[in-house]
């Protein structure tokens, strides 16, 4: 019988969610955070090399599926993921995901990952690279309402990256509050549970909202907003699903990652299509300006785009080498002759005893 053990070229590394973890703490998280962070950034800072589209999204009445493509020409990525905010209910995650990077020139993937765990650091490290460009200077107070999977890493990444050391707390589920103080305690920031978001926001200058209804919600009234604040809007992210009275995007410079997705599934689907909003990479670039004066409200109504995941995606293939944290899967066909890809599967026929 012929050889059809695999070659080199049909195996992938993948990153399972264990491995994930293991590099998480093999790194430590907010050394990852920042790390992730900074791919981010120098990826809007090159912003015109990618391919953009609007994710591909597939709604239901339950949630909605998404895949979120994107190449800078040299190298290709997507993300497939979901948000179903009753899975909560049901003991299951909101969000899963996974994502491969590929090699534009050959079309062959060269990393498949879980994106579960990776999608909440690379959204935190998001938030964190934008609140560094419009947050108030030297802002040390933050207002998290909405303490579910993605708050912890919201709150490192500020802190690590921006510097904010006391976090002001409210959801409308106070185990969920209690959860996230349990877990940063000892993690060197001042917690601070309130009993009503109105209570929460009070002398914050970063207010960050990660809801998960899937519906148009009132979670920050505009009374609720003061002079100088930041806001970084990040739970509203597919259509009818929004945080915020339109009040505050009235009276907010809204920044945006993709406008052209952002206007379906952002805060400012509520706004008209000529609504006024700047673009992150502009800002980062420093095409276009950020905060201007300490009583400016700014707001990042942001959506997450495909070349954050991206970002992450690469930030994790750079890391991998030498650390184990990984499986080669036999992803590829890689027959002898790639003409005779139907021999490669008779060869690999089972024998069987007694065949004549």
């Amino acid at each position: 019988m012929s050889n059809t053990s695999p070659s080199e070229l049909a195996f992938v590394p993948f990153v399972s969610v264990d491995n994930m973890m293991q590099l998480i703490h093999r790194i430590g998280i907010e050394e990852m955070l920042s790390g992730i962070a900074a791919y981010i950034e120098d990826d809007f800072k090159r912003w015109e090399l990618f391919d953009k589209t609007p994710r591909v999204a597939a709604h239901s009445k339950e949630g909605v599926i998404e895949l979120m493509p994107t190449s800078d020409g040299t190298t290709y990525g997507f993300k497939y993921v979901n948000g179903h905010p009753k899975n909560t209910k049901e003991g299951l995650q909101t969000v899963t995901a996974f994502g491969l990077l590929a090699d534009v020139y050959t079309g062959y993937p060269v990393l498949l990952t879980e994106m579960t765990v990776l999608t909440a650091l690379r959204t935190a490290a998001t938030s964190a690279v934008v609140a560094k460009y419009l947050a108030p200077e030297n802002a040390r107070t933050m207002a998290m309402i909405g303490n579910g999977a993605q708050s912890e890493f919201q709150a490192l990444a500020m802190k690590v990256i921006c510097g904010v050391d006391t976090l002001r707390l409210y959801d409308t589920d106070p185990a969920a509050t209690a959860k996230l103080m349990r877990n940063l305690q000892g993690l060197g920031m001042t917690l601070q549970p309130c009993k009503t978001a109105e209570d929460a926001v009070q002398g914050a200058e970063i207010i960050t909202t990660c809801t998960a209804d899937k519906q148009n919600a009132t979670v920050l009234n505009d009374n609720m907003v003061g002079a100088g604040i930041h806001i970084n809007a990040i739970g509203g992210d597919c259509p009818g699903k929004t945080e915020l009275q339109v009040d505050i995007l009235k009276r907010a410079d809204v920044f945006v990652e993709y406008p052209p997705q952002t206007r379906i599934e952002g805060e400012i689907q509520n706004m008209p299509d000529d609504f006024p909003v700047t673009e992150m990479w502009k800002v980062i670039r420093g095409e276009a300006k950020g905060r201007i004066s300490d009583r400016q409200i700014t707001l990042f109504d942001g959506v997450g785009f495909a070349t954050e995941d991206f970002s992450a995606l690469r930030y994790i293939r750079d890391q991998l080498e030498g650390t184990g944290l990984f499986q080669q899967l036999d992803l590829l066909a890689d027959p002898d002759d790639p003409r005779d890809l139907f021999g490669m599967v008779l060869r690999a026929q089972p024998e069987h005893k007694g065949a004549a």
